[in-house]
């Protein structure tokens, strides 16, 4: 399976450290908060990795390469201005296809790939994500416990791991930014443009019955502000 790491925001409300710095170069426990995520990824097997960049996407691509000195294979997605997770994952989509070739049941196998925010912080197990099958699901996304800056959190997961669109109710949980994504998702996202959220693409299949996921409660963190920063760090 191949993996897009998304990197490509402005990080405003971690200023001024990423005046200079991308949000995905700053350090959490020692090490810039992207080489945990590409660390995790080749722990779980996976060896081809697509990265978005725009704001200092030089620094990032310098500090990052080709990937080679972590074991895997770089490629970068480079945009002028950032076109939101939707958009930065479509405008990859050739991407993801191209790289790593293809296998014997790349008529599945390669229309799925990983999604990873990388803002985000999470101890949760890769390689068990790698092996999730999406049969007839467009997505599958990783949720969690709503956390205080997120009170009401993004989507409903009901009793048989089918994702529901978030109501006056409540019940909804936290989308952690970690997803296995088929290509076909994007079938019809012309219509929203060259810039555009993932939750544009999700809505009109989870009202289809056609996303999945599933509740972690392991570590993990939006890694949005300089409170939640510090609070990792510690």
């Amino acid at each position: 399976m191949k993996a897009m790491i998304l990197a490509a925001g402005y990080g405003r409300r971690l200023r001024p450290l990423t005046e200079h710095t991308p949000k995905p170069l700053l350090a959490v426990r020692g090490k810039p908060l992207i080489e945990h995520h590409i660390e995790h990824l080749y722990a779980a097997g996976i060896r081809d990795i697509v990265i978005n960049s725009a704001w200092l996407a030089e620094k990032l691509e310098s500090a990052l390469g080709d990937g080679s000195r972590f074991g895997v294979r770089i490629t970068w997605s480079r945009e002028q201005t950032p076109l939101e997770t939707g958009g930065g994952i479509k405008r990859a989509l050739p991407l993801l296809a191209a790289c790593g070739g293809h296998t014997e049941n790349s008529r599945t196998e390669g229309r799925s790939f990983l999604i990873v925010s990388g803002d985000t912080w999470m101890d949760y197990p890769l390689a068990r994500l790698c092996a999730h099958k999406l049969n007839n699901a467009l997505a599958h996304l990783v949720m969690a416990p709503n956390p205080d800056h997120n009170p009401m959190g993004d989507f409903l997961l009901d009793a048989h791991g089918r994702l529901g669109l978030k109501s006056d109710r409540g019940g909804a949980l936290t989308y952690t930014g970690l997803a296995v994504i088929d290509k076909r998702l994007f079938d019809n996202s012309d219509d929203f443009g060259e810039v555009f959220p993932l939750r544009e693409v999700l809505r009109p299949a989870i009202a289809a019955g056609r996303v999945t996921g599933e509740l972690y409660r392991g570590v993990w963190s939006d890694v949005g502000t300089m409170e939640r920063l510090e609070a990792l760090n510690r």
